[in-house]
């Protein structure tokens, strides 16, 4: 997608053309997140989006080669392109002294209602072909590493804890990208298959072992009208140094028609078990581009 020439950054009418919706633009490339045009700021081209300037970006401590958990580091080049659209983390951080071996716990947001009101902010996914709603206070646009099983990642994110022993943080995500080779993907019908692959995936490389399963939802579902698989589970485990003692988490391909189908993952630690109920919640709200 192209941007506005060498306009200044700002919000601008949305480049893909959705009607009364708006996005950023840094002066090198557009946000992907999506929001409805409304009072306070007037575009450049003439319609009104109402949103505080975006916070810069501050990375987090990148982890040493060789990390076992889900625990991702910032790449520069990328901290450095995006425009984060950054909003209070609702409690703050709780830091650690260097004489306290003590694991950090960082709150987190609060939980929300049932549904999602009109016009809330939405997060598209070019590349994978979806969009979904983006949850506001205490989460963050996600800019961190891809992960192994996607091409590319959209999404939101905080951290719930910002030490662990394998020297990264722990965090909350809701991300999304297109299913990268390997991963048991044939075309229309591989669904099943290609979730089976990915689980195993994710609960070798980003979660402390070792853990156990448990199976809450193993389904063919429709996404926006699109076929799709959703394996949803809760993994446990007993692992010093870690504020978590489980997590819930939530895998969903979505056949979009492309060549490679739609991974959104979204995961919640146990230590902030009151959060579970944004899975199913964003799950049902997915819209297929």
């Amino acid at each position: 997608m192209s941007g506005p020439g060498t306009a200044p950054p700002g919000y601008y009418p949305d480049p893909d053309g959705a009607p009364g919706m708006v996005r950023w633009w840094n002066g090198i490339g557009w946000s992907d997140v999506l929001t409805p045009a409304g009072p306070g700021v007037t575009t450049a081209r003439g319609e009104s989006a109402y949103r505080p300037p975006p916070a810069p970006w501050q990375p987090p401590p990148a982890r040493p080669a060789g990390g076992s958990r889900r625990t991702v580091w910032v790449l520069g080049a990328v901290a450095a392109a995006v425009v984060v659209l950054v909003v209070t983390i609702v409690g703050g951080v709780a830091r650690r002294s260097a004489d306290d071996p003590t694991p950090t716990v960082v709150a987190g947001p609060t939980a929300t209602g049932p549904t999602f009101a009109p016009g809330t902010v939405q997060i598209i996914d070019d590349e994978a072909g979806i969009s979904y709603p983006y949850l506001g206070d205490g989460w963050y646009q996600y800019a961190l590493s891809v992960p192994l099983e996607t091409t590319s990642v959209r999404g939101q994110y905080f951290t719930t804890q910002d030490s662990v022993p394998d020297g990264g943080e722990f965090i909350a995500q809701i991300t999304s990208g297109p299913v990268a080779e390997g991963y048991g993907w044939t075309g229309p019908g591989s669904e099943q298959a290609t979730i089976e692959t990915l689980a195993q995936s994710v609960r070798a490389n980003y979660y402390p072992g070792p853990n156990e399963r448990e199976e809450l939802r193993d389904e063919a579902i429709t996404v926006d009208g699109a076929p799709a698989w959703i394996y949803e589970f809760v993994l446990s485990w007993d692992a010093a140094g870690y504020d978590a003692t489980g997590e819930r988490a939530a895998l969903v391909v979505i056949d979009t028609g492309r060549p490679a189908p739609a991974l959104l993952y979204l995961s919640i630690p146990n230590t902030h078990a009151e959060l579970y109920g944004v899975i199913d919640r964003v799950v049902d709200a997915v819209d297929v581009l």
